[in-house]
């Protein structure tokens, strides 16, 4: 906890990384509620960083500010952070890089600097990290349950004997975050995001790995990217709000909704998706109740009131 003297400021927050798509969106989301955005793009993301600095007009002019940080340079995370009450935190890897095993090795050892540079900022009160429904699937007997939800992880194990590099990463970087959050006394929530939808999704996400077996188990699941954004918001404003939640808006557990997929996938393909008669519906095994409940009331806004200045 930062000490009383220190002024805090919860409508002061950090967006790393800002340049990747949920970042942005992110960033402007919270301008639109009134925060103070220490908007931060990491070093290999130039151009990116203009764009966020086009937002700094009219009355964004004060409200946001920019940086560049690297996530292996400590100084660079601790001055992004400054005079921030939260952390919005995101991990995309470069898309013109694989997400492979040295990938892993590169977002866990982010997340442990990040989060250690959260201790250190003395005015820093509550973190909302961004991790994957690919950190609660996978697992040898993951069949074996009836309903897969936020207290399920995926076992480090079973990811590495089958390559799963996209889940063995966010699986090992959210529960380095998650130990060190709890040896160093910082307020964490973390958000499972499914697959994001959208104009960038295409079949070369590592998320995909294994997506006939997510399929066949009932986790096949997808987030509109304005849903993961609200969900963000939503966790770090609720003061009742902790520790994991898995985001999605729709499952893909029917023959359609695997065709509609598979055409998002790949839009301009010659190749035309599987036939839906070669799939079969079924029985969604993934469920987010615990987001569900809370979203229900920041849509209501129980949590926030907009034009309240002490959030």
């Amino acid at each position: 906890m930062a000490p009383a003297f220190v002024h805090r400021d919860p409508k002061t927050v950090c967006v790393m990384d800002a340049s990747c798509r949920l970042g942005a969106s992110l960033v402007e989301a919270l301008l639109r509620r009134g925060y103070t955005v220490h908007a931060t793009a990491y070093a290999s993301s130039h151009g990116k960083l203009n764009d966020l600095r086009r937002l700094q007009s009219g009355e964004n002019t004060q409200q946001l500010r920019c940086f560049r940080a690297d996530p292996f340079d400590y100084q660079s995370l601790v001055d992004a952070m400054k005079g921030c009450w939260g952390l919005f935190y995101v991990f995309e890897p470069p898309h013109d890089q694989p997400y492979d095993e040295c990938m892993v090795e590169v977002e866990v050892r982010a997340a442990h600097n990040v989060l250690e540079a959260c201790a250190q900022t003395e005015t820093m009160e509550r973190v909302v990290f961004t991790s994957s429904v690919t950190a609660v699937i996978w697992k040898e007997e993951r069949r074996s349950t009836a309903t897969v939800d936020e207290r399920d992880w995926s076992e480090p194990n079973f990811c590495r004997g089958f390559k799963l590099w996209h889940a063995l990463g966010k699986t090992l970087a959210e529960k380095t975050a998650w130990a060190l959050a709890m040896d160093r006394g910082v307020e964490m929530i973390s958000v499972n995001a499914a697959l994001p939808t959208g104009p960038q999704l295409s079949v070369t996400n590592p998320y995909l790995k294994g997506a006939a077996e997510m399929y066949e188990d009932g986790v096949l699941v997808t987030v509109d990217v304005q849903l993961l954004v609200d969900a963000h918001v939503a966790v770090y404003e609720s003061p009742s709000a902790y520790g994991r939640y898995i985001c999605f808006g729709d499952a893909v557990c029917r023959p359609q909704d695997a065709v509609k997929l598979a055409r998002m996938l790949s839009p301009n393909s010659s190749c035309a998706p599987p036939p839906s008669d070669e799939l079969r519906v079924i029985e969604q095994r993934i469920q987010n109740k615990k987001l569900s409940k809370l979203m229900v009331s920041f849509y209501a806004g129980r949590h926030v009131e907009e034009n309240d200045p002490s959030m």
